[in-house]
C-alpha cells in the first residue's frame, strides 16, 4: 500500500525518508530515524515496533541487512511485512515478505533503500532508484522528494493517492538547534499528496532555509533606507539606530528569524518585505 525511499547523505550527515501511500497519514506509521544511527521504513502490514527496535539496533552499529534479519527473524508475520533500512555508514538494505500484495519489491544500494507494495508495477521502484541516482549533488531533501515524485509519476500505489511524508534527521538541525529532526512534513489526506508535499517543502525552505552567504546584501546606505521605510509602513517603527531591532521584530512575527544575519540582509527576506509593503500600498 506504500512506496518509500530511505537514504543517507554523507555530505550533510543526514538520514531521511520520503513515503507516499493510499493510506491515511502514512507519515505517522512508516518513517523512523535517528541522527548518527540510521533510518527505518516499516510498511505493508506494518509492524510499528520495527521502527524503535530497528533504531536501537542501528545505534549499536549493526549493519542494515543484519538489522532486518533480527527484526524479521522473530516475527511470525514477516512474510506480510516490508522494511527498508539505511545504517549509520549509509549501507542500504530492503526486505519484502513473500505474502505482500503485488506488485511488491525493493532495491537497495550504497546510501539508499527503495521499496513498495500494492504498486502498479516494478517500474515504480526502478523510477525511484533512477531518480535518486541521477540527482547527486542536489540538496538531500530535494533528492528524496525527487525520488518520491518519480515513483508517483510512474504510477505509485495502484489503489490511488492519499498521503505522503518527508522526514530528515541531522544532529542539532531542528528549529532552535536542540533536537535532531531537520524536516518533518506530512500530508495526511490529499488528492495529490506528493504535489502538496512539494509545496510544503518550498515553504519550509522559505521560512527555515539558511541564507546563502554569497548572496547576502550589506544592510546600509539606500538599502537600509528602503528597509526602514518598509518597516515603518508595516507598523514597525524604525530609524537608522533601531533598524536591527525593528527588523528582528518583524521577522519574528512573520517567521523569517532563521534567515536573519547581523548587518546583512538575505535577498529572500528582502523580497518578502517588499511584497508586504507593496500589498499595503495597493
Amino acid at each position: 500500500m506504500t512506496f518509500s525511499i530511505v537514504a543517507f547523505d554523507s555530505g550533510s550527515e543526514s538520514w531521511g525518508i520520503a513515503v507516499a501511500s493510499k493510506f491515511l497519514a502514512v507519515g505517522a506509521v512508516v518513517p523512523w530515524g535517528r541522527a548518527g544511527a540510521g533510518a527505518v521504513a516499516t510498511q505493508a502490514m506494518a509492524e510499528l515496533s520495527y521502527g524503535p527496535k530497528g533504531l536501537e539496533l542501528l545505534a549499536e552499529g549493526i549493519a542494515a541487512d543484519q538489522v532486518i534479519a533480527q527484526l524479521a527473524g522473530g516475527d511470525d508475520e514477516r512474510e506480510h511485512r516490508q522494511v527498508g533500512v539505511v545504517d549509520s555508514l549509509g549501507r542500504g538494505a530492503t526486505f519484502t515478505g513473500a505474502s505482500c500484495l503485488d506488485w511488491a519489491g525493493g532495491q537497495a544500494g550504497d546510501g539508499y533503500a527503495v521499496q513498495g507494495n500494492i504498486l502498479v508495477g516494478q517500474q515504480v521502484v526502478a523510477a525511484m532508484a533512477d531518480a535518486w541516482g541521477s540527482r547527486s549533488g542536489e540538496p538531500f531533501e530535494r533528492r528524496l522528494l525527487a525520488a518520491l515524485a518519480a515513483g508517483d509519476q510512474a504510477g505509485g500505489d495502484r489503489r490511488g493517492r492519499q498521503s505522503a511524508a518527508l522526514r530528515v534527521w541531522r544532529e542539532g538541525a531542528a528549529y532552535g538547534g536542540v533536537l535532531d529532526i531537520a524536516i518533518d512534513l506530512r500530508v495526511d489526506d490529499h488528492q495529490t499528496p506528493v504535489d502538496e508535499l512539494t509545496r510544503l517543502l518550498d515553504l519550509h525552505d522559505l521560512y527555515f532555509g539558511k541564507p546563502d552567504p554569497a548572496t547576502l546584501l550589506p544592510l546600509e546606505g539606500p538599502l537600509a533606507a528602503e528597509v526602514v521605510a518598509a518597516l515603518n509602513q508595516l507598523g514597525y517603527p524604525a530609524d537608522e539606530s533601531t533598524l536591527a531591532e525593528a527588523l528582528a521584530t518583524w521577522a519574528g512575527v512573520e517567521n523569517y528569524e532563521e534567515r536573519l544575519v547581523p548587518g546583512k540582509l538575505d535577498p529572500v527576506v528582502l523580497q518578502q518585505l517588499r511584497h508586504q509593503a507593496a500589498d499595503l500600498r495597493r
